[in-house]
């Protein structure tokens, strides 16, 4: 058994709560899957109950621990099992939390308890929020387990009584509020139970994680175990990570028993370019990159800080666009933020043309300029009654999600995409399983009849249409796939169709070949990726451009030149650059434009001198 095992059941056997830390490529997960079955083996009774950051993570462990008493799930779904329960303590709760401000509602009606009691139905949980109907999504959740738990030790007595151990795999990407209900709130109560956290602060790169959780170790309520192995990066690029971490960690190759990475001296590259513009396609033809395949998406990877980098590079600049820059939906805000601060009384059946003249809230230069570039989509945005236009809420997310979806395509809480996107994924998997000879499942796929052979042969005229139309809009890819029964129309469509009307006429004018990009993409069939989507993946080659694409909430030239006053943009950069870095299993290429003197000179420094390259000549 491992030392850190042994460490953390040191740390077990005296009812103490632990933590144990481990940077990139440590085995985590593993660790936490060897913890596991060695409970069962000492206790097979014993009921745990396994929490994880993603649905993904989730599958992945109960394939490595299918035992009967093991409950593995994601945090929304843990604490919404143990809450929901409880539905007039959950009504008094979002009552207290709309009156604070805790919980947002922006509509007309007065949600109080009378209200939520007068719907004469459980409040629910789902993928998207709705009050005035009883539905609460994911960050409502959290805030009702937090108010519930603080103000409830009978629900800690439960928890307590009902689990053995709690174990959580990425604890950094939880929230402080989530943390503070296993650590807090159910101190409360006298039973025992052990909470353990896997996880590595240096990678907690979303803003609503809490980081780390140095605060309960230094006030003795967990007990750190440290785990420096690294089983996947190669020895030039562990140099360099080693240099990024600033916990006290140092990583170093696993060699009991020897891993991927034993023996692996690697490579490490920093490129930079002086010039006024740069052509990364001409980069990746240098020789520094020589025998990568940028082909094959499962060996190399190229990534970029924002979405919009790739859209453009991938193919589908249009959508991405819509879904994450219409200028019209953001003066809506406004509007919406206007009305509230001011408690300006409003009919929702006007049109939003008409709320417009009567809110009279001008719209930043920003999006007048969208106006002003986009007039038909704006006259037409004025035309919906204010109560449908007000709901429409566009993220990117929305459009590309999570990646790789064609397994799960299930409306499962937490995804993301919307109907429309996922009516378009479904007639996009049937083009692509015919393309590539799965007839079977192309078959088992689409929603067309097969009754006789006559059937075949006109689904089999069918597809092969819908095949050659790539450059047909997606309205027309949509009405054909309907008209022909390869894909219908459900209730989800038609409903998107009545509630998101604006964004629908959108989409549907865009050529189809644009979502086949974003198809591509989604299913990782690019080598293109977000330095935040690629957390917990591994390749051989890794090329990390490294261009803020205007987001001020990171800054790759502070990080390089320590700006004095910066320290939480740099915090926030360095963990992310950590994580690029540490993807590599044999060869890194980092290419920074324009850096300073300051920053070159930190290149050299971490990656070493001659591994700096200027490459303008």
């Amino acid at each position: 058994m491992a030392k850190e095992i042994d460490e953390i059941f040191e740390h077990i056997h005296n009812k103490c709560n632990f933590l144990l830390s481990g940077g990139a490529g440590s085995g985590k997960t593993y660790s936490l899957v060897e913890v596991v079955k060695r409970i069962y083996v000492e206790n097979p009774l014993s009921q745990i109950a396994c929490i994880t950051f993603t649905n993904v993570a989730a599958n992945e462990i109960k394939e490595r621990a299918p035992y009967e008493r093991l409950r593995v799930s994601t945090i929304h779904d843990f604490l919404w099992d143990i809450i929901s329960a409880y539905q007039l303590d959950l009504m008094k709760a979002l009552d207290h939390l709309i009156k604070e401000d805790v919980i947002s509602h922006s509509g007309p009606e007065k949600l109080d308890l009378d209200f939520f009691k007068s719907l004469d139905k459980n409040i629910e949980y789902k993928e998207w929020k709705s009050l005035k109907k009883g539905i609460v999504s994911h960050d409502e959740v959290i805030a009702l387990s937090e108010n519930l738990f603080a103000n409830n030790k009978l629900l800690a007595d439960i928890v307590k009584d009902k689990y053995d151990f709690i174990l959580i795999d990425e604890y950094q990407d939880t929230f402080k509020s989530t943390i503070d209900i296993f650590l807090v709130h159910l101190q409360q109560s006298p039973k025992i139970n052990i909470i353990g956290f896997f996880g590595d602060a240096m990678q907690s790169i979303y803003d609503n994680g809490v980081g780390d959780i140095k605060e309960y170790v230094n006030n003795g309520l967990v007990k750190e175990v440290v785990k420096p192995d690294n089983r996947r990066n190669p020895q030039k690029v562990i140099d360099l990570i080693n240099q990024l971490r600033n916990d006290g960690i140092t990583q170093v190759i696993a060699n009991d028993p020897p891993a991927q990475n034993f023996g692996v001296d690697g490579s490490v590259k920093f490129l930079y370019s002086n010039s006024e513009f740069y052509d990364i396609d001409s980069i990746k033809n240098t020789k520094y990159f020589k025998d990568w395949n940028f082909n094959n998406s499962q060996e190399t990877k190229e990534l970029y800080l924002v979405h919009k980098l790739i859209a453009d590079k991938a193919g589908f600049p249009h959508l991405m666009e819509i879904y994450s820059n219409d200028g019209i939906l953001n003066y809506k805000y406004r509007i919406l933020t206007e009305i509230k601060d001011k408690n300006i009384e409003i009919d929702e059946n006007k049109s939003f043309g008409e709320i417009i003249d009567i809110v009279r809230k001008p719209p930043t230069q920003g999006m007048q300029n969208f106006i002003d570039g986009n007039p038909e989509i704006y006259q037409e945005a004025k035309k919906y009654p204010f109560g449908i236009f007000k709901n429409i809420y566009l993220d990117k997310d929305q459009l590309i999600g999570d990646k790789k979806i064609s397994e799960n395509l299930s409306k499962k809480k937490g995804e993301k995409r919307d109907a429309l996107i996922k009516h378009l994924f479904n007639i996009q998997e049937c083009i692509f399983l015919y393309r590539k000879g799965r007839y079977n499942e192309f078959i088992k796929k689409t929603q067309y009849p097969i009754i006789s052979v006559q059937s075949k042969i006109k689904l089999k005229n069918s597809i092969e249409t819908l095949v050659s139309m790539e450059n047909s809009t997606i309205e027309e890819i949509i009405n054909f796939a309907h008209d022909t029964g390869i894909w219908r129309k459900d209730d989800h469509m038609t409903e998107f169709i009545k509630e998101k009307e604006y964004v629908f006429n959108r989409v549907i004018k865009v050529k189809f070949k644009e979502f086949v990009r974003v198809y591509e993409f989604i299913e990782d069939y690019t080598p293109f990726s977000t330095q935040h989507n690629i957390k917990g993946a591994e390749f051989d080659n890794v090329f990390v451009v490294l261009d803020n694409g205007g987001w001020r909430n990171y800054n790759f030239e502070y990080l390089f030149a320590n700006t004095p006053g910066k320290e939480s943009v740099i915090k926030r950069t360095q963990k992310l650059f950590y994580v690029c870095c540490s993807r590599s299993k044999k060869n890194l290429v980092v290419f920074f434009h324009q850096p300073s003197l300051i920053a070159v000179t930190k290149a050299k420094v971490w990656f070493g001198e001659e591994n700096v390259h200027l490459i303008d000549n």
